[in-house]
């Protein structure tokens, strides 16, 4: 199983702290802690994309291209694209130089995102939601497949037989998509045989169980094998020395971040009651020592049938630089190798 990290640069300050770095310092040192990524041995690094004031990472793509100057093995993927609002032919082209720089370890997510500013921004109707990312991720599909472009659809002026370059390092760059939990998104991928990358964020995990069979089901019957329906988890987390300092540092930033954005959606206020039961075994997150964010690791992939990647979201909750690059160590250190360990005993007692 991969473990990784992904980030939405939060531009907001620190909870623990209170220092408030200017944007040009946070992404400095977010460079730093994916090349701490890179040297600890995780095996990937997203960064998301918002168009707010509280995130810096209304363009992910040069983030990720600065980082790929400074990794060298470690896979780096957007967390994720916003397709809807984007063009097919630049994000591929994009993607495709950060795959040239960082010899063959880009890869996407896509995805409809989880807010809605880019649609205003960009001169886009919401009430397309669906059939812009539809018809968008169709013509991305078929770029990557053809350096000579022959589609016609929504939204956008038909390609005739244009090339679009450049052309990736790898032979197909990876595409997942990324879902929350709507049913027919999670039949889409299947269907197309792409990797899916589910966002988990509160609840219990197992609560998505029904909608990854459906998308294995759906692979199935599309004809794509197995071993190409792989299965990821976007999962807000944090490791720290011991259970309690995990949740203690990483509880006021958690309830300030969900706070606010609950004000947008009509939620109320998220109390520590309602975090503790989320720490719990059955609980969405992903918080504890070492050996505590491990055995949750095993026991969500149990749970969803397996699955082949986790990455942690720690930047919700607005943690000082130092106390994430301890967390990046321990991720490294010691729970990607239990993980790892655990899930090749699994794959030899299988035979």
């Amino acid at each position: 199983m991969q473990i990784g990290i992904d980030s939405f640069v939060a531009a907001v300050p620190d909870t623990l702290t209170g220092e408030n770095l200017g944007p040009a310092d946070r992404l400095s040192r977010l460079l730093d802690e994916i090349e701490s990524a890179d040297r600890v041995g995780l095996d990937v690094f997203g960064i998301g994309e918002h168009h707010r004031a509280e995130f810096l990472d209304s363009a992910p793509e040069t983030i990720l291209a600065a980082a790929a100057a400074r990794t060298e093995r470690i896979c780096l993927t957007s967390a994720v694209t916003v397709l809807s609002a984007n063009d097919p032919v630049r994000i591929f082209q994009q993607f495709a130089t950060i795959d040239l720089l960082s010899r063959g370890r880009a890869e996407m997510i896509v995805g409809r995102g989880s807010f809605v500013e880019a649609f205003p921004l960009f001169g886009l109707e919401l009430a397309e939601y669906d059939s812009l990312f539809a018809s968008k991720l169709e013509l991305l599909l078929k770029i990557r497949e053809n350096t000579h472009v022959h589609w016609a659809g929504q939204h956008r002026a038909p390609l005739t037989g244009q090339a679009v370059y450049p052309r990736p390092y790898q032979r197909s760059l990876p595409i997942w998509l990324g879902v929350g939990g709507t049913p027919a998104s999670f039949a889409r991928a299947g269907t197309l045989g792409l990797p899916l990358m589910v966002a988990i964020i509160g609840g219990e995990p197992r609560r998505f169980r029904p909608l990854i069979d459906l998308y294995r089901e759906a692979g199935r019957r599309a004809g794509h094998p197995l071993d190409q329906l792989k299965v990821g988890i976007h999962a807000l987390g944090y490791a720290a020395d011991t259970d309690q300092q995990a949740a203690d540092e990483f509880f006021p930033g958690y309830a300030r971040s969900f706070t606010e954005i609950g004000k947008e959606r009509g939620w109320p206020a998220i109390t520590r009651r309602q975090f503790e039961a989320l720490l719990e075994p059955e609980g969405a997150l992903l918080v504890g020592d070492p050996r505590t964010v491990a055995d949750k690791i095993l026991s969500v992939s149990e749970a969803l049938g397996g699955i082949e990647r986790l990455s942690f979201q720690m930047s919700i909750a607005s943690l000082p630089h130092a106390k994430r690059m301890h967390a990046i160590q321990l991720l490294g250190a010691k729970v990607a190798p239990t993980v790892r360990n655990h899930s090749s005993a699994i794959s030899a007692a299988k035979g």
